[in-house]
């Protein structure tokens, strides 16, 4: 199955210098999970973060979960070994932090012919981010995704918080066409308060809704919630059925569903999502 089928709805970061955490990740309902060298680990446990993350993911067992390592930026005292760490353990991906230019993801594809498995993810959490995230989002066939790093985008907004995210509504759109256009995955930012459950869902549903593919999460216990409303349920699946059979029956026409017009517009969409049914239910 293409990657871009997989689903991607929880992606959980794991603090890299957590042993435990570690181990856990390998059980965790999610369907992906973020090994962080970067805001996680605090400055005098990054060796220790690095030396375990690389050999967790070297040693394997984490199933069906897709593995990524975000390392620190190429600015600081640690990006360069983080950068050679993680190459070596060959994960799915290889998150980079604050990207700002396609020269940023080049260069690390340009040393990746040894892992030809790993992807590149992008966190896009500032504002000259956004303004270049379609240069970004087409710099490499090596990008698989985008991740949206709102809590440092809001801070160099200067913005407040709001429920509904106005302050970030540019930039989350900005990015979320740049990833549509180049035809990468775009997942959302993390929800600070992970016990606010009801507020976790209003936030999914929002990035649902936007067309974001999953959302990032810092605790186990905003799994279920995610899951719940990045996945089509039982009734909308049965639509999708019903929409791609009634069109089916029209011959490829215009169809009438329940005193709907169905287009192939509408099929495509159908599809859609009866493909990442399938792939959820696989999983």
């Amino acid at each position: 199955m293409a990657v871009s089928q997989l689903p991607h709805r929880s992606v959980l970061y794991m603090p890299g210098s957590n042993a435990r955490a570690l181990e856990k990740a390998r059980q965790l309902d999610v369907d992906a999970v973020i090994l962080d060298l970067e805001d996680a680990v605090a400055p005098d446990a990054k060796e220790l973060a690095r030396e375990q993350v690389t050999e967790a993911v070297k040693a394997g067992g984490f199933g069906y979960r897709r593995v990524a390592i975000r390392v620190n930026g190429a600015d600081t005292e640690w990006g360069a070994a983080d950068l050679d760490a993680a190459i070596s353990a060959k994960p799915d991906a290889i998150l980079l932090p604050k990207v700002e230019s396609a020269e940023t993801v080049q260069k690390l594809a340009a040393r990746l012919d040894d892992a030809p498995e790993t992807r590149i993810w992008a966190m896009m959490e500032t504002p000259l981010a956004m303004l270049k995230a379609l240069e970004i989002a087409k710099s490499s066939p090596r990008l698989e995704a985008f991740v949206l790093g709102t809590n440092d985008l809001l801070k160099d907004l200067h913005a407040q918080f709001r429920p509904d995210r106005l302050a970030l509504m540019p930039g989350l759109g900005l990015s979320l066409l740049a990833a549509k256009a180049a035809g990468i995955l775009c997942l959302d930012g993390v929800y600070n308060a992970f016990k606010d459950e009801e507020g976790l869902r209003i936030e999914c549903e929002q990035g649902r809704d936007l067309g974001f593919d999953g959302k990032t999460l810092i605790h186990p216990a905003q799994v279920s919630v995610t899951h719940e409303v990045f996945s089509p349920d039982a009734e909308d699946v049965a639509e999708a059925e019903a929409m791609v059979q009634a069109f089916e029956e029209a011959g490829g026409g215009i169809a009438v569903l329940n005193g709907r017009i169905v287009e192939n517009l509408h099929v495509e969409a159908a599809q859609r999502l009866l493909k990442r049914a399938g792939a959820i239910a696989a999983r």
